[in-house]
């Protein structure tokens, strides 16, 4: 390959690695099926282990996305905390400074004040109205392929997030909604033997909402390269 094109094509992948973020507010517009097509086609390509590709994915849009987030919602309020794959046990060091930079970042750009509770917990809550996002994917993993076909659906969720910027369009994947997993297995039909990773929202951002003007930093190459001894 050519200097020229090898350069050309890390300046395109690191454009779009730049313009991605998770998106809290989209436009009512629907995406077309024929960039669902060209957004599945092209996420599909990910690497996966021994090639197993695990992932399945489930699209969601109009009057059943209504039902489901008046469903998701609902049970959100009352507390339901029953996850197919355990949430973390806890954030302790630089992963929970990261977390609280984050959650400072959002909060100010929705002008909550930290330590306001009520809310802080209705902005939590817009999770389960998928942020207005006009579709929705939930990315299931079998139970049986354990941590890797977890590991495989994350890469998976990565190229999503990708290919969906690259196409103009904006996503947020969502663990909250692993929350009600019961839920939306019932109102999906998921079979009992896959557990459903998360769900990535998606559409058009509404680019005026202050809520997408912020972006979560990075870590350095120092703070995440180990050298051998």
């Amino acid at each position: 390959m050519q200097k020229k094109q090898i350069d050309n094509d890390f300046s395109c992948l690191n454009s779009i690695l730049d313009n991605r973020y998770s998106c809290r507010a989209f436009l009512k517009k629907k995406v077309s099926k024929t960039i669902i097509s060209e957004l599945l086609t092209t996420s599909q390509k990910v690497p996966s282990w021994c090639n197993a590709q695990p992932w399945q994915v489930q699209m969601i849009s109009g009057k059943n996305l209504s039902k489901l987030k008046d469903l998701a919602l609902r049970n959100a309020k009352i507390g339901m905390q029953k996850p197919d794959i355990d949430f973390p046990a806890t954030y302790s060091g630089v992963y929970k400074n990261r977390r609280r930079e984050c959650a400072i970042q959002l909060y100010e750009s929705v002008e909550i004040t930290m330590g306001d509770r009520v809310a802080s917990k209705e902005q939590a809550l817009k999770n389960f109205s998928f942020f207005g996002a006009p579709n929705v994917a939930v990315v299931t993993t079998p139970d049986e392929l354990g941590t890797y076909g977890v590991l495989d659906c994350g890469a998976y969720i990565t190229a999503f997030t990708l290919a969906a910027t690259s196409l103009g369009l904006a996503s947020i994947p969502q663990a909250a909604l692993a929350a009600v997993s019961p839920i939306i297995r019932d109102f999906l039909k998921i079979p009992i033997n896959r557990n459903i990773v998360c769900v990535i929202s998606f559409g058009y951002a509404d680019e005026k909402d202050k809520v997408n003007l912020f972006k979560t930093s990075r870590a350095s190459e120092s703070d995440v390269q180990k050298l051998a001894v």
